[in-house]
């Protein structure tokens, strides 16, 4: 998005955002993330009350991230024209109204349509968001503001998994989704009082000139190689975090929903290391951060084999904080390589993103279907190699 006249100085802001507006850009990737993968921690309830395959069931998961992976470029579009924070809060407030709709499901057909419309406001939250950082902040400021906002869509996405699992071991899953839409109500009147107007941002209501700028993008080789990375990093931990769910609910180990959302845990780890992207994007680059993140989590992928679960958790653990740190670093490199269209650059990185997570969700359900949890250990290891070669083939060393 082009910034105005105005907006070529920096304010202090710019600089140096307070503390409230990073805790504002934190709450902001809780309340996108908490409802994206909460289903994951009932899925054996799932499998239960509908009757259902593993595959059926992983399809409540990749619903949603399909219906992000749809609408993501066209939000930014319609960000671009209409301005950031109105098209913020109402995703928040509108991801509420299908999650409680939650409470009158009766099969599992019923379940994705509602789990595809829970999918349809995150992109008015994500793509949005990152879009004001980039044209709020610059340089360390903007790394610093978009770590804390991945952060806390890695809070997020733990809350949503553990809340539903604990909330579903004292009364029915249905009522804990009633519960959880209460949450994203509070949380769109929270966001919508303390989060600033925007400064900089210039309307762009005319769709030619969208277009326009879609064509661009395509031709970028720095936004299509974000695109490359978004597909295998969601496959990986779509792929991985869904299925993990239904091997340890089987033989050996048994784990009940709570305990299926103690495991989700790991995930608090990736509040912790997010952040550290944002110092080591100045020290590193983007292709070295990149690359030993990934090659962190395919560690953490295959140690997932080795038997107990306090070694599979702390596995997870390893797999998952490679993951966040990727993603923070590609985000961030979107941000810093694309001067104008950020919205619509960022929409197309999430599409590339969330088709990877749908594609994660049914691949690794049919891996797992045929070879179980060595199965789909296989087809995650497959995606997390590709964006191991992308990265290392496409991303311009520290010096560029």
């Amino acid at each position: 998005m082009s910034r105005s006249p105005a907006s070529s100085s920096a304010s202090p802001a710019d600089a140096n955002p307070g503390p409230m507006l990073l805790l504002t850009f934190g709450l902001i990737g809780v309340f996108a993330f908490v409802q994206v993968y909460s289903v994951q921690a009932i899925l054996p309830l799932l499998v239960r009350d509908f009757q259902a395959s593993a595959v059926q069931v992983g399809t409540t998961v990749g619903a949603t991230v399909l219906a992000v992976a749809l609408t993501a470029p066209f939000t930014g579009m319609l960000s671009d024209a209409l301005g950031r924070k109105p098209i913020i809060v109402g995703s928040v407030f509108f991801l509420a109204l299908p999650t409680a709709l939650m409470y009158f499901v009766t099969d599992i057909q019923w379940m994705v349509v509602l789990r595809f419309l829970q999918g349809l406001a995150v992109p008015g939250i994500t793509v949005v968001t990152i879009a004001y950082i980039g044209e709020e902040f610059r340089a360390r400021a903007m790394a610093r503001a978009m770590s804390v906002y991945v952060a806390g869509t890695v809070l997020g996405g733990f809350l949503g998994r553990f809340l539903l699992g604990h909330l579903s071991a004292v009364m029915h899953w249905q009522q804990a989704f009633v519960l959880m839409a209460l949450m994203n109500l509070l949380g769109a009147m929270l966001v919508w009082r303390i989060l600033p107007a925007s400064r900089h941002f210039v309307a762009n209501p005319q769709v030619r000139s969208g277009l326009q700028m879609l064509g661009r993008h395509l031709r970028n080789r720095s936004v299509l190689t974000a695109c490359a990375l978004g597909v295998c990093v969601l496959f990986a931990l779509v792929g991985c975090f869904t299925y993990i769910n239904l091997y340890l609910a089987d033989a050996p180990y048994h784990l009940d929903t709570a305990a299926l959302g103690n495991i989700f845990a790991v995930y608090l780890l990736g509040v912790v290391v997010t952040p550290i992207a944002g110092r080591l994007l100045p020290r590193l680059g983007f292709r070295r951060t990149i690359l030993l993140a990934l090659g962190t989590s395919l560690l953490g992928l295959w140690l997932t084999l080795l038997p107990g679960v306090p070694l599979i958790v702390l596995a997870l653990a390893i797999m998952s904080s490679g993951i966040f740190i990727t993603q923070s670093a590609t985000i961030s490199f979107i941000a810093h390589k694309v001067e104008t269209g950020r919205s619509l650059a960022s929409g197309l990185y999430y599409m590339a993103y969330y088709s990877g997570g749908f594609l994660g969700a049914w691949l690794c359900g049919l891996a797992y279907a045929q070879g179980h949890w060595r199965g789909a250990v296989a087809a995650v290891s497959v995606a997390l190699l590709g964006a191991l070669l992308a990265g290392y083939r496409l991303l311009p060393p520290k010096a560029a």
